[in-house]
């Protein structure tokens, strides 16, 4: 191909990945099927000259593909898609045409997909949530087990292997036992995984330089500072404090229309502030919950978050407005730290962050 601006649009798939091509004025061409193989896909981009510009959604082969296309096309671009409205036909090829399009007039949001330095805490990281998840389904199942024939169960004793044959004695039905005793088999192996799984998490995030720095934030355990560290990737993928806000789901939703006036034959803003609406939907559950948790052990035990927070009340604060301030400034110092490499010092608390 000429050496001119080229822009790719991917549409992959588990076997096969349909591709288009356009050209600086849009047009197209080429279009191919390939398979979704390192092999087939080198040698697809090996022949295009000139300035390669690609998109693909993201998926389950999104970070494995960002890393074998980075380092061989000027730039990579990871989209979510997923909730647009859409009309017309739907189809591979016709959704490949599309993302070259979009990508070729800059109306695609790229998601973020760094290097790979973390890979193995990543995993391990995504494991250990794996295991919690699996292991609190299969709790709620055994409550749900009992409380569906009025015996209650309060407290987290029904969970633990001692007494476990007075609770089984409670269930008439055989069905209704054996049901009970293989969740109380799935919990026992869950827990068993899931300590080993945390211990492995753990020491990897240890040898990392980070790891040090967040650890003299206060109510920061080994687990949040993994998961911090897994998921965050490096700091300097958020300019200010606000983007993390915003992607932790710590950013305040505004809505306003009809801001302007006219007065004296000019036109003035309106006084009236914007209606908030919650906080941002759109975000990362796991920094949202990592940041959340640490505030609300916060408010509870003495020390100079709970100060913070209780001088925040003190001017007229709401508590849950409060609390979501807390986690900001969780966010921030976050930021902050890992920016400069500081360790925490409960007297700069008031310090404006980054």
């Amino acid at each position: 191909m000429k050496r001119t601006t080229k822009y790719v649009g991917l549409d992959v798939h588990q076997a096969m990945t349909v591709a288009t091509v356009r050209s600086e004025g849009g047009r197209v061409i080429a279009r191919s099927v390939i398979e979704t193989s390192d092999e087939s896909i080198r040698e697809f981009f090996s022949a295009m000259a000139g300035s390669v510009h690609v998109v693909f959604e993201e998926g389950t082969q999104a970070q494995w593909l960002y890393d074998l296309l980075s380092p061989r096309v000027d730039r990579v671009i990871v989209c979510d898609r997923r909730g647009e409205k859409r009309s017309g036909n739907k189809g591979d090829q016709v959704d490949a045409d599309d993302l070259s399009e979009q990508l070729r007039r800059g109306g695609l949001r790229a998601v973020y997909h760094g290097a790979g330095g973390r890979a193995d805490l990543k995993e391990l990281t995504r494991a250990y949530r794996n295991l919690v998840e699996d292991s609190t389904r299969v709790m709620l199942r055994l409550k749900a087990l009992f409380r569906a024939r009025a015996i209650r169960t309060t407290g987290g004793s029904v969970y633990q292997p001692k007494g476990r044959a007075a609770w089984l004695a409670q269930l008439p039905e055989q069905g209704a036992r054996l049901r009970a005793e293989t969740l109380y088999a799935q919990l026992d192996l869950l827990r068993t995984q899931r300590k080993k799984t945390k211990a492995a998490m753990v020491t990897e995030a240890k040898r990392d330089p980070a790891f040090g720095v967040l650890e003299t934030i206060p109510y920061f355990g080994p687990v949040r500072i993994a998961l911090l560290l897994a998921t965050m990737g490096t700091p300097w993928r958020f300019r200010t404090k606000r983007n993390l806000w915003a992607y932790a789901g710590l950013a305040v939703v505004t809505r306003s229309s009809a801001d302007y006036e006219l007065f004296d034959g000019r036109p003035r803003r309106r006084r009236r502030p914007p209606l908030t609406r919650g906080l941002n939907r759109n975000h990362n559950r796991v920094l949202k919950n990592v940041f959340k948790g640490a505030a609300n052990v916060a408010i509870a035990r003495p020390g100079p978050f709970q100060d913070f927070y209780h001088r925040m009340l003190e001017r007229g604060m709401r508590e849950e407005l409060a609390r979501v301030t807390l986690a900001r400034k969780f966010a921030a110092l976050t930021l902050r730290l890992l920016k400069t490499g500081e360790v925490f010092d409960p007297t700069q608390l008031s310090r404006p962050q980054i």
